[in-house]
């Protein structure tokens, strides 16, 4: 073989293209035993969405693992001490939550006008990334890059977010400078001065699906508690969608990706936009299927633009 890397991307699009056996469990494993230049061999799972989402995946192999402390105990996620306060404390605490209460009503509300104008009838700036319509059954091509988390926790620690903030503005950064390219039809042997050169279109609108959690607990559960029927953390899927809009500009400073990226997903985070996009998807599903908001949905633009979890 000439190339492992190349073989195993070349395995997991091919892989696109196969559908899973509705006459067995909507789950597959893949053990590629290839040295590539990362691993010495590649397992691939690949597991349908109707069985659940994120965090009950998670959960699920998370309740295979134990403690190196306790192996008798399920891993923990940590959170963080409240610390008790003064008189004075809980007053502007009072004030704080006020305020924050206030924040989210508004943000909710101009949420989700937004989010009904989009399904209706606003769009996204065609751009170089825009999918035609179809593009979702067309065959997918992953390509992956290892970066060091180290790296990662470094600018995380320093500006004091979280590790999704810092992907989330890298990501931002690399679309922005993919697109300048793109619209100045520029090359690798051009100079750097003409590579800096904006030519981004003005009032540029592009944004992604944002994938929220909406669980009550974040806890790590037993697979058998998660069955349960009166469990709060029941297995399925319990995500809502926010609109995120992503900034597409070009920045002096690095960091500025980062920071413009926090304050966005902190405002979403003020909002109840995700529980308002989860509760009128599964009223449209009990009432008119899931057939009818696969169509409301999947058919819309913003949907074709890039997804961020």
């Amino acid at each position: 073989m000439g190339s492992p890397d190349q073989f195993i991307e070349s395995y997991i699009s091919n892989m696109t293209k196969t559908h899973l056996d509705d006459s067995k469990p909507l789950w597959d494993i893949h053990l590629l035993n290839v040295k590539t230049s990362e691993a010495e061999s590649t397992a691939i799972f690949r597991i349908h969405h109707s069985i659940g989402d994120g965090m009950s995946i998670m959960s699920l192999v998370l309740a295979c693992t134990r403690k190196t402390s306790d192996l008798n105990a399920l891993p923990t996620i940590p959170t963080k001490k409240r610390q008790r306060s003064s008189n004075s404390g809980r007053f502007i605490r009072l004030v704080s939550y006020i305020w924050f209460v206030l924040q989210v009503i508004c943000n909710t509300l101009v949420d989700v006008v937004m989010f009904i104008a989009t399904s209706a009838f606003l769009r996204d700036t065609r751009t170089p990334l825009k999918g035609a319509p179809g593009v979702e059954l067309s065959p997918k091509w992953f390509v992956h890059k290892t970066i060091s988390l180290d790296d990662i926790k470094l600018v995380k620690n320093a500006m004091d977010m979280t590790i999704n903030d810092v992907i989330l503005g890298v990501t931002q950064a690399g679309l922005s400078r993919y697109l300048n390219r793109q619209y100045g039809e520029g090359n690798a042997e051009e100079d750097a001065a003409k590579q800096k050169r904006n030519n981004l279109p003005r009032k540029l609108r592009f944004r992604a699906a944002l994938i929220f959690n909406i669980r009550p607990s974040m806890a790590i559960e037993a697979l058998a508690d998660m069955m349960e029927r009166k469990s709060k953390t029941k297995w399925g899927n319990y995500i809502g969608y926010a609109l995120l809009p992503i900034t597409i500009a070009l920045r002096d400073d690095p960091l500025d990706y980062v920071r413009e990226a926090k304050a966005m997903v902190d405002r979403k985070k003020r909002s109840l936009e995700a529980k308002c996009t989860f509760l009128s998807a599964k009223c449209i599903v009990n009432l008119l299927g899931a057939k009818v908001l696969t169509h409301i949905f999947a058919t819309k633009d913003y949907l074709l633009s890039p997804h961020f979890s």
